[in-house]
């Protein structure tokens, strides 16, 4: 049987607010440091690291949890320790506005009780929702395979900074889907490397992106929030 959920998270029109992010992008654009396809190609190739070892750990494990008696204590802890990864208020309210965006979209189009008692547990603000653990949780709930899950959130990263980087100007729609298709390896390589990384050993791996990011409230002018 084909993975057509996976498919359907994948797709562009999925409304999960991946596209109101740049990931420091625009940021790094009004700095000066990133200013040609080129310049982008090398963002995306940090940033995917960024997510492969920062993120990805809490995909992973928290699409294991969901094997377990008591799967909303073990996210709960999970999304404390994302919470305390993210230091940049940026990036730390970026991963929250995405991760609750997410719970409550497939709440609303997927049929199951368990995605509404995640929603509630956010609602009731139990959780913090951070992206990538409930991202982990609710693929899970949905039948998505562990490898599957943390290939569609690199995929999802991946194309958001692309997108980003059209609606800045930098690099226009066919370029951006060059620029996509060229990191093939290097999400194939992201995906290896960190897919047995344990939430304990996550890391930020590309510091300048977090101080990009960390200024994005200071811009005089922005399109994107984070």
């Amino acid at each position: 049987m084909l993975a057509w959920r996976v498919f359907q998270l994948a797709d562009s029109a999925f409304p999960a607010g991946g596209f109101a992010h740049s990931a420091g992008l625009e940021a790094a654009t009004q700095l000066g440091e990133v200013t040609t396809a080129e310049d982008v190609r090398a963002f995306l190739a940090s940033s995917l690291w960024q997510v492969g070892m920062q993120a990805l750990p809490f995909v992973g494990a928290a699409h294991d949890g969901q094997a377990s008696d008591d799967a909303l204590d073990a996210l709960l802890r999970l999304d404390a320790k994302h919470d305390a990864l993210l230091t940049s208020h940026v990036a730390n309210r970026a991963s929250r506005t995405q991760g609750r965006a997410f719970v409550a979209t497939c709440s609303r189009i997927f049929d199951d009780p368990r995605l509404l008692a995640l929603h509630d547990a956010v609602r009731a603000k139990k959780l913090a929702a951070h992206f990538a653990p409930v991202f982990g949780a609710t693929v899970a709930i949905l039948g998505v395979s562990r490898r599957d899950a943390l290939a569609v959130h690199l995929h999802l990263a991946l194309r958001a900074v692309a997108s980003a980087a059209v609606r800045l100007g930098i690099v226009g729609p066919h370029e951006a889907q060059r620029l996509q298709d060229l990191h093939a390896p290097t999400l194939d390589a992201v995906l290896v490397a960190c897919e047995g990384i344990a939430p304990d050993d996550a890391a930020q791996p590309a510091p300048l992106l977090d101080l990009f990011g960390s200024v994005q409230d200071r811009l005089y002018s922005r399109l994107f929030q984070s």
